[in-house]
């Protein structure tokens, strides 16, 4: 009799110990994961609002925390980069993350219906309006005028940041002689963390009509409609970004924080250390492919900015990325054919490198013939970054002054010129690209990085230096246009 009561104890005592899903785990999976994770994010690709969705690609293995990467991820020391959630004030507890191995253990029990949702949004009459009411007027309507212009609202960085931009936009127009067109000239200089040189090819303003004719053959709609766009002087890159310039921005930053910035900062760092730069790649960047005098290849666009941004910081001249505009003109150099050289796309050969004659792979920059203006690569070889976002349907008819598309969303993402990979219409004057989130389909971390695009081996970028110098808040503006917001927020 005694044994079978101990029996029932032990019965009970386990049946009490189940971990209650609707109880214990689901508030922690809503406080600190469903922020990213849920099907109406962009944050991530993992989702959480299901079991179903929840146990996709062994994230989670009922029965066995030990094979489950969720358990792997929140297990991590703090100072890991990859530890989930990556912000330290949500982080998850030792008793949470007990729970939450407990209720794998037990089969990652969820009730079919349960779906995960956020908490519902703050109620306006129930907790804005009050506050609006002690306002006054006058406060009422620049509060509206802030909303209208999008409500960003600072991060804790943003003003140690628009600090370091205020020092580097001292030090450009300290820097920069050059007040007019008429002073410009090609240059070539020495960066000085990498001891590579680059060249700088000085493009006079003017204007152009961008965008190809209709009748131009393997035309798409959205390189149109055609119109007659103003552009203002610039200096562009004689070639493509190569590794010899880029490698030091890339690997040479100490350790950092997934959002780039140094993980042990130190009140010596000089500005250069200060800017955001890569976290380490996980796969060799070269893909085999070469690295001495080859292009940079598989940057995001963030990565692309923010190698102008530390190659201002120790230059002195205001570097970005080309708006699609800057990159045409040049491109063309006063041609209105579909390539820089004529329509003959048998003329390629001694211009470009493509898919009929780069042997699957790209080639040293400078090594085929300059365009008319001598920048090298405009067509082919790798894929180059602009400023642009690309809207479904086309360019803006009434953007006509040194025009610049941008928008919050990431994808797309304005590319040009072609590739190493691509046919010859892909390489026309006019043709454009779309970036898209399968560019980055081998990166295994969640989310995915912010640096790597590890699937487009054909995607590079040049750099423009404007002969106008912009305020310190537009630099900062256009140094940051390669984040997506949704996941800093």
């Amino acid at each position: 009799m005694l044994r079978i009561i101990s029996i029932l104890v032990i019965s009970a005592t386990s049946a009490i110990a189940v971990v209650d899903f609707e109880k214990q785990v689901q508030p922690i999976l809503v406080d600190h994961c469903l922020k990213c994770h849920r099907k109406d994010s962009k944050k991530s690709d993992y989702k959480l609002d299901t079991r179903a969705d929840a146990l996709g690609d062994e994230v989670i293995v009922p029965g066995n925390p030990d094979k489950s990467l969720f358990i792997e991820l929140i297990r991590l020391e703090d100072n890991d980069d990859d530890v989930m959630p990556p912000a330290k004030e949500e982080r998850i507890t030792q008793e949470e993350k007990k729970i939450l191995t407990d209720w794998i253990s037990e089969g990652a029990i969820w009730p079919d219906k349960v779906v995960l949702k956020m908490p519902a949004p703050v109620d306006f009459k129930r907790d804005i309006k009050p506050i609006l009411d002690k306002l006054s007027a006058a406060e009422r309507d620049k509060l509206k005028l802030w909303i209208k212009s999008g409500a960003q609202w600072p991060s804790t960085g943003d003003a140690d940041e628009l600090k370091l931009v205020a020092r580097i936009h001292a030090k450009v127009r300290e820097a920069s002689k050059e007040k007019e067109q008429g002073q410009m000239a090609h240059y070539s200089s020495k960066i000085p963390a990498s001891k590579a040189t680059y060249h700088m090819i000085a493009v006079p303003g003017g204007n152009f009509r961008m965008g190809s004719p209709e009748a131009e053959e393997k035309r798409k709609t959205n390189e149109g409609p055609q119109r007659l766009v103003q552009i203002a002087p610039f200096w562009i890159g004689k070639f493509e970004v190569s590794w010899d310039q880029y490698e030091s921005f890339m690997i040479d930053g100490g350790r950092r924080n997934k959002n780039g910035s140094k993980k042990f900062p130190d009140p010596n760092d000089s500005d250069i250390d200060l800017v955001s730069r890569p976290t380490k790649p996980y796969v060799e960047m070269t893909f085999g492919m070469g690295k001495e005098g080859f292009p940079a290849i598989s940057m995001t666009q963030h990565a692309a900015l923010q190698y102008c941004k530390w190659l201002s910081a120790q230059t002195g001249h205001f570097y970005r990325l080309p708006t699609e505009a800057e990159w045409e003109y040049a491109c063309r150099a006063g041609t209105t054919t579909k390539y820089s050289f004529g329509d003959n796309a048998k003329e390629l050969h001694s211009y470009a490198w493509f898919i009929d004659n780069a042997d699957f792979t790209y080639q040293k920059i400078g090594t085929k013939k300059p365009n008319p203006w001598g920048i090298h690569d405009m067509h082919g070889n790798v894929a180059e970054w602009t400023l642009d976002i690309i809207s479904p349907g086309g360019y803006n008819k009434e953007a006509t002054d040194n025009p610049l598309a941008t928008g919050r969303e990431l994808y797309p993402r304005a590319v040009r010129g072609g590739s190493w990979n691509d046919f010859a219409d892909g390489l026309r004057s006019a043709t454009r690209l779309g970036s898209r989130k399968s560019w980055k389909q081998q990166d295994p971390q969640l989310p995915k990085s912010i640096w790597y695009h590890t699937d487009a081996q054909w995607l590079g970028f040049r750099i423009v230096r404007p002969l106008e110098i912009p305020s310190p808040e537009q630099m900062q503006r256009i140094w940051n246009m390669g984040i997506d917001h949704d996941t800093l927020e």
